[in-house]
């Protein structure tokens, strides 16, 4: 069934920005972000140019997965603020602007939620088929998502002799979606939010939600996403699902549905890896490759370019030799990575500070066909805390000032939520008040990014056509809409390049590349070429305008 498309499709030119509110600004001292806090820095963000901020779980946890372990869906963790909290920021944001979307995490919920306390106490408990349970464990008992931690995905409970099914940690028990009742609870949880003001939501690694190796199910579970879609539609017009699916492409079109009947949005893993390896090779054959084997969709879904999302820097998409290349280039340490597929680092670090390639990165993310994503303080370059384990490495606090704990809060250090990096990335050298004052800053950069592709809707709408162009550092490519025509050059190598680039013949008249991104404009020849170089790891943004618009 096709969905009916009543509001505006704003996600597909939307400027995202993900956060935690625990670690952004510290309002009442207790060393923890809040709601409050971050409802005093909306402005700096609507400055920056973000116009969706996509929020990680501010549920109430026992916390011992970073809030994934959610063990009450409607409520807001108290030492984060109240609902009313919530309303007001959601209100902030939206008079800014910006809409916001939240984490949804119902793949499982916490052993400390009240389903299933009550689930464990027999096998004939009331909320017991919320849950998967098994006399024997299935073949399939290796655990994927964290091997190393959690050597399977079956758990023993004593008290009622059945193991449960995790897909995750043994202290998040996977919901059973099978059954009618817990499908009706993810609806009440998507309506309550919804009339609290959010925009959407980020659903959290769908293929295990819809594919657990506990199944199999006895629904279609892409029948559930559809009616999930469905479900959330009719309660706001403007609401969308944005899905964590790192699969390939060609097995993320799935999640899009027919008829854009499933997911509005997804992550795009494999061209965000390709990114990488182009950068460690500098060759752009990788990110040409990604960006061909995107599949043909003709429906107003999108496509999320990023650098790093809040987990890992995953790079499990990458065949073993290209990981390895890219692992030893950028976490030559193996203190820096994780579970063999991933890099617990921040991209400022991973390029060594080089200011060069890190606005390279961010030109490419922000011009690539699609919506960027940016995870909260890369505008600024800030780096990870190697002292923090695992994944909470790369999410320490916001670094607003060069004084005391950066700015965050004004507790004692000891009472912070996680410890501030220390060494050159440290709030001393890396934070918003100096960027701010200067001009020519990362944050200006980004900045500058931001307000460009929101002026440019041919990046979120248009067409790609890859232009052939240059030697092999050389990444040229166009985006056209009925409106526009849009066209980037990018340099990953280490070397200047010449670049030859002809424009297709339906580019008709006397017309110019005006430079997007500084004073000036390139001649386009009669045959429709235009020559010019880039310095190395150069990079620059062109609109295909008549020349007679110059004047």
């Amino acid at each position: 069934m096709k969905i009916a498309d009543t509001g505006d499709i704003w996600w597909k030119t939307a400027v995202i920005y993900c956060l935690d509110v625990e670690t952004f600004f510290d309002v009442d001292g207790d060393g923890i972000g809040d709601f409050g806090g971050l409802t005093d820095k909306i402005d700096y963000l609507a400055d920056l140019g973000v116009t969706c901020i996509w929020l990680m779980p501010f549920y109430p946890t026992p916390d011992a997965d970073d809030g994934y372990d959610v063990s009450d869906f409607y409520g807001v963790d108290p030492r984060l603020g109240s609902h009313g909290d919530v309303v007001e920021f959601v209100r902030t944001a939206r008079s800014r602007g910006i809409r916001v979307i939240i984490d949804l995490v119902v793949n499982h919920t916490s052993d400390r939620h009240p389903w299933f306390l009550n689930a464990r106490r027999s096998r004939n408990a009331r909320y017991r088929d919320y849950y998967v349970w098994r006399d024997r464990p299935t073949r399939k008992q290796k655990n994927e998502v964290f091997p190393g931690e959690e050597e399977s995905i079956w758990e023993w409970d004593e008290r009622t002799g059945q193991y449960y099914l995790h897909s995750f940690y043994k202290h998040q028990p996977d919901l059973n979606i099978a059954n009618p009742a817990v499908r009706d609870e993810i609806a009440k949880i998507i309506a309550f939010w919804l009339m609290i003001g959010v925009s959407g939501f980020r659903m959290d690694a769908v293929p295990f939600l819809l594919e657990s190796p506990g199944g199999p199910y006895e629904v279609d579970p892409h029948e559930f996403l559809r009616d999930v879609k469905r479900f959330a539609r009719r309660r706001s017009s403007e609401a969308m699902l944005l899905g964590e699916v790192a699969l390939p492409h060609d097995q993320q079109a799935d999640y899009y549905g027919h008829n854009a009947g499933e997911l509005d949005s997804q992550f795009d893993f494999t061209t965000m890896q390709a990114v990488y390896l182009s950068m460690v090779r500098e060759d752009a054959a990788p990110i040409v490759k990604a960006l061909q084997t995107r599949p043909p969709i003709n429906e107003p879904v999108s496509w999320v370019n990023m650098l790093r999302n809040h987990d890992e820097l995953t790079l499990a998409l990458l065949p073993e030799k290209e990981k390895g290349e890219v692992l030893d280039a950028l976490a030559p340490d193996p203190a820096q990575r994780a579970y063999g597929r991933g890099i617990l680092r921040r991209l400022a670090p991973m390029l060594q500070g080089d200011v060069r390639r890190i606005r390279l990165a961010y030109s490419l993310m922000f011009s690539l066909p699609g919506n960027p994503l940016l995870f909260y303080g890369e505008e600024l370059g800030m780096g990870e805390n190697p002292e923090v384990a695992g994944r909470m490495a790369v999410r320490t606090p916001m670094q607003w000032t060069p004084g005391k704990n950066g700015g965050f809060s004004d507790a004692r250090p000891s009472q912070l939520i996680a410890p501030l990096p220390r060494g050159g990335f440290a709030p001393v050298h890396v934070n918003v008040l100096d960027q701010q004052k200067e001009p020519d800053s990362l944050f200006h950069f980004v900045r500058e990014l931001a307000h460009r592709y929101r002026s440019l809707p041919e990046i979120g709408w248009g067409d790609l056509d890859l232009v052939q162009a240059g030697p092999g550092g050389a990444f040229v490519h166009s985006l056209v809409t009925p409106t526009g025509r849009f066209v980037a050059a990018h340099n990953l190598s280490s070397e200047p390049v010449q670049l030859a680039v002809n424009l297709p013949e339906s580019v008709e008249g006397d017309v110019v590349l005006s430079d997007l991104l500084s004073p000036g404009y390139l001649d386009v020849e009669d045959d429709r070429s235009c020559s010019f170089e880039l310095d190395a790891y150069g990079f620059q943004w062109f609109r295909v305008v008549p020349r007679a618009k110059l004047g």
